[in-house]
């Protein structure tokens, strides 16, 4: 057995520089379940339903995972700040891009999620509220920039043997 001082437990902290509290809060896991918008072309469209997946243990991805009829989920790894940069404005390129739709109003109703890979393209349309309450959500377990506190970065910059 391993004397828990070892760990940085005697401190109330893990190696990672977490307290107890923290790493717990770390290993939940944050789902959206969402009918999504496919836009197979102008005129035809179809539901398609998925699931956002925030994990705390890995606080800089979204997994994105798309129910396809009768075939395992397909999932895509999307950036959590490039979803949020893609509720206020255009952004990514190459695999994944994201943009507001507005209506009317000056406030948008959706957002489009555009992914794509040598096998093709697919542009999906999801509503804006539900998303934008959920990263907030999301910001509530992990804080936006602080993706990356508590890591220690010398043990990870050891020399190799």
């Amino acid at each position: 057995m391993t004397d828990p001082g070892a760990a940085g437990f005697e401190t109330g902290r893990a190696r990672t520089g977490r307290t107890v509290e923290e790493t717990m809060m770390r290993n939940c896991q944050l789902d959206l379940p969402l009918t999504l918008t496919r836009w197979v072309t102008s005129d035809h469209q179809v539901a398609v339903d998925s699931v956002f997946t925030y994990d705390p243990c890995d606080p800089l991805v979204v997994t994105v995972a798309f129910q396809a009829a009768d075939e395992w989920p397909v999932r895509w790894a999307v950036a959590r700040d490039l979803i949020a940069d893609g509720l206020a404005t255009r952004s990514g390129e190459g695999d994944v891009a994201l943009w507001p739709l507005y209506d009317l109003g000056s406030d948008p109703v959706s957002v489009c999620l555009r992914v794509s890979n040598p096998g093709g393209t697919a542009l999906f349309e999801i509503p804006y509220e539900p998303i934008a309450a959920w990263l907030d959500e999301t910001y509530g377990l992990v804080a936006r920039g602080g993706e990356l506190d508590g890591v220690e970065w010398d043990d990870l910059l050891q020399p190799a043997d």
